[in-house]
């Protein structure tokens, strides 16, 4: 709660001139901040994102890396080590469009990114943003 009462503050003072560069940097130095293994893994995710859904803004939420449209949060990247967990999570919010039925998953426990992985995190993205 704390970073998420930070983010707000800093966007308070930058005012409606902040530009997606302010957002891509705040991700950027989040990244930067974590553990080699998921580091590497955000990077990876950081730059898939972008290359899938080249219209979600970066930007920092509950100070982790996550991707807007519309100024509301689609997916974010939450580290293994925010909360001790043994892996890392890829999670969607309700604004993205992946309702399949009455159920469908929201968040997606990862260990490591193979092309396979990728590939469907591609395909995710994209549904999400549709």
């Amino acid at each position: 709660m704390k970073a998420r009462a930070g983010e707000l503050k800093a966007a308070a003072r930058r005012g409606p001139r902040a530009d997606a560069a302010d957002g891509e940097s705040a991700v950027l130095a989040k990244i930067a901040e974590m553990p080699a293994a998921d580091r590497a893994m955000a990077q990876q995710l950081h730059a898939i994102i972008k290359a899938s859904a080249p219209t979600l803004s970066p930007r920092l939420w509950y100070g982790m890396p996550a991707y807007a449209k519309d100024g509301n949060v689609v997916c974010f990247f939450q580290s293994g080590q925010k909360f001790k967990t043994r892996y890392a999570t890829l999670g969607f919010s309700d604004k993205a469009n992946l309702d399949d039925g009455a159920m469908w998953p929201t968040s997606f426990a990862l260990k490591e990114l193979t092309a396979a992985e990728e590939a469907r995190i591609a395909a995710l993205v994209e549904q999400a943003v549709s």
